[in-house]
């Protein structure tokens, strides 16, 4: 029966770190694996990423070209209107209601809201606050006797 007086780590399960500079007698005595001297052996020592002996690196020589929006473009979170409708009955959709009703999560809960055609809606549903529609989405909301505000 397992107990814990007789727990045990499998065979081979763990192995002793390897001691860096504690003497002759244990292998890594001596340079410590540092080799004999120069820079990479000193404390502190070594160079950074992509430095290149003091010559001109490679990421300072080739040409920088363009530019990347890519910062500051708007995420959207797409909510299907087919998911909204089974979880409202009736009533307003807001940011709040699609947080409470568990449909952003995380860091959704902060990105814009985009709903989506996708599935139908028959209930008559007001959506306050809700920053994109696709066209398709906004006619059935319509349809359905809803209202985008």
């Amino acid at each position: 029966m397992l107990t814990l007086n007789n727990l045990r780590s499998p065979k081979g399960a763990h192995r002793n770190i390897k001691r860096i500079g504690r003497g002759q007698g244990s292998g890594q005595g001596t340079q410590a694996g540092k080799g004999h001297k120069g820079q990479k052996a000193r404390s502190g020592g070594g160079v950074r990423t992509g430095f290149e002996g003091g010559a001109m690196p490679l990421y300072m020589r080739l040409p920088k070209k363009g530019f990347s929006n890519a910062p500051f473009k708007t995420e959207y979170v797409e909510l299907s209107l087919s998911k909204i409708g089974a979880k409202f009955d009736s009533g307003e959709v807001t940011r709040e209601a699609l947080i409470e009703k568990g449909l952003l999560k995380g860091a959704d809960k902060r990105k814009a809201i985009k709903v989506l055609a996708n599935g139908e809606i028959s209930n008559a549903l007001t959506f306050v606050g809700i920053d994109k529609f696709t066209k398709s989405a906004r006619e059935l909301i319509e349809k359905a006797g809803g209202k985008i505000q």
